[in-house]
């Protein structure tokens, strides 16, 4: 299994907007991807409302695990990049 770890870079967390931004990125990789945080187990990370009920902030460590294949290190690596910037900084269609 490929895992990643990451910190939360958004200053409201993976609150609505991060989140959803998140939830988007995820659906589009070609595996699928769970998150966890220490105190959550692992939920999908294509579900919008299983990820918020993370209540991940700013600075929560998180883990992102994908099932091994050819395409699992480049989508942890998407989405962990994702994860580590501010995405409430960031304009809409960034």
């Amino acid at each position: 299994m490929a895992t990643r770890t990451v910190t939360i870079g958004s200053s409201s967390g993976l609150h609505a907007r991060p989140a959803k931004l998140f939830v988007e990125a995820a659906s589009e990789q070609p595996v699928e991807v769970r998150i966890s945080t220490a105190a959550k187990a692992a939920v999908p990370a294509r579900s919008l409302l299983a990820v918020m009920a993370l209540g991940a902030h700013q600075g929560t460590e998180v883990t992102l695990e994908a099932d091994d294949g050819p395409e699992a290190d480049s989508a942890l690596d998407t989405l962990a990049a994702l994860l580590a910037r501010d995405l409430d900084a960031e304009p809409d269609n960034a």
